[in-house]
């Protein structure tokens, strides 16, 4: 892992930090997505074989394999699916518009919006390296909660051509209407543009892998998407400075001990958190930003720790060489590092996190505080862990539900209300040459 001075960084390992390896996988990507929408069902199975090694008859997951599965997990697990499915749908139902509203903004004018769900959306949720039972809750359930009236998900199956059990429970738990074990570039090909077997859909929302990312870029002529949503991203903004203050002999210990104490507690929360993000993906990027020279280092060397004991050392190690432990001048500079950065996850674990937060403009989802893991915000706080990567944050929002509703606007008009705009609609139509406008108002008041 990187380590220097923010101040020494170059634009090229900036603009490494973050960088997608979309364009690399482009060209192949391009050839599944036509096989696809040439050969359909056929070429979803041939693919599904090679890069997931399972034999597949059917792409559909039947009612039965999907009770089959609740049955197989401990119901305790079930339980805090459902804890954690409640939490998603109250966040999100506070994210509702009214469906209609109707306001009068002048005499004989009255305008207003009708929002409406989309009618069919496709939910990504990967597999592969790890399943992710929590994607189902997040993609399905905020456009349930939007009144989305077909909602299918895909998903990666096993070798065996099973589906992870509690990924089925989740999905039949957030309200998918049709499940299909279909992953990859395959699937979001498949759902883009409609097969035998799986429908084509309005939008398709949900993370995944670069393949993926790549998949649902190039398709956005086709079908609207969230937007892309790659491997995990964190940056971790500490203002610990932990230097010694001119006191007492006696006060001097005891001041050394306690920051002792603070600064290996505070670098162990800060690994476990990098940590925790890189175990998703080799790909995934970890960062934390510290004013202090003292937490680099002792960060540095909790990860190293925690690395070795993880079940997932390999992935992690892998993913950590990408990323970077950078020490600022001052907390201001590291701000607009992050500003720059616009990461998909950003924990501020500064002493004064509200005045710092209205100094950030650049992040997916924030995290206050040291007991505001990113790891809360992936599984069962609430809000929604499907979040713009690859410094979308600058210009897209996290998924919530607008993400699956479009809006109409309505103009209701008297006569007199008309009257009263008539003589400026017909000067701006006539300044822009088109007298076909104007009369269509002139022929409104004729006698």
């Amino acid at each position: 892992m990187m380590i220097k001075r923010l101040s020494e960084l170059s634009d090229v390992q900036m603009e490494k930090l973050l960088r997608s390896d979309v364009k690399d996988v482009t060209s192949a990507t391009k050839k599944i997505l036509e096989d696809v929408r040439k050969n359909g069902d056929g070429a979803v199975i041939k693919y599904t074989k090679k890069f997931d090694g399972a034999v597949l008859r059917n792409l559909e997951v039947t009612e039965e394999e999907i009770r089959n599965a609740e049955a197989s997990v401990d119901a305790k697990l079930i339980k805090h699916l459902e804890r954690a499915a409640l939490n998603i749908a109250a966040f999100h139902d506070k994210q509702l518009d009214d469906e209609l509203w109707l306001e009068e903004f002048g005499p004989g004018i009255t305008l207003g919006q009708k929002t409406t769900p989309l009618d069919r959306v496709g939910a990504y949720v990967p597999g592969g390296l790890a399943s992710y039972p929590s994607t189902a809750l997040m993609t399905v359930i905020p456009a349930k909660v939007a009144g989305v009236p077909v909602v299918i998900m895909c998903t990666p199956p096993r070798p065996d051509g099973t589906v992870n059990p509690l990924t089925l429970a989740a999905a039949d738990i957030a309200g998918a209407d049709r499940v299909f074990k279909v992953g990859g570039t395959q699937a979001i090909a498949a759902m883009a543009y409609g097969t035998k077997s799986i429908p084509k859909v309005d939008k398709i929302v949900g993370p995944g892998n670069v393949y993926v990312t790549a998949a649902k870029m190039l398709v956005r002529n086709d079908v609207e998407i969230d937007f892309p949503a790659g491997p995990s991203e964190i940056v971790i903004l500490a203002d610990q400075p932990f230097e010694k203050k001119r006191v007492s002999a006696l006060q001097k210990h005891l001041l050394s001990a306690q920051q002792t104490e603070a600064l290996t507690k505070t670098a162990t929360i800060i690994a476990s958190d990098m940590v925790a993000q890189a175990e998703h993906d080799p790909a995934s990027v970890a960062i934390l930003v510290a004013t202090s020279q003292k937490l680099a280092k002792a960060v540095d060397a909790e990860m190293k720790k925690q690395t070795k004991k993880a079940l997932r050392k390999d992935v992690i190690a892998k993913a950590l060489k990408k990323g970077a432990i950078l020490i600022a001048d001052d907390l201001k500079q590291g701000i607009e590092f992050v500003n720059a950065l616009a990461p998909e996850h950003l924990e501020l674990m500064v002493p004064d996190p509200l005045k710092v937060l209205n100094d950030i403009r650049h992040a997916g989802a924030i995290f206050i505080g040291g007991y505001s893991p990113v790891a809360a915000g992936d599984y069962a706080s609430g809000a929604n862990h499907v979040l713009p990567t690859m410094r979308y944050a600058r210009v897209l929002s996290g998924l919530d539900v607008a993400h699956f509703t479009k809006k109409s606007s309505i103009q209701i008009i008297s006569k007199s209300g008309l009257r009263d705009l008539k003589d400026t609609i017909i000067a701006l139509a006539k300044a822009e040459g088109l007298e076909a406008h104007a009369e269509s108002i002139r022929k409104r008041f004729e006698k």
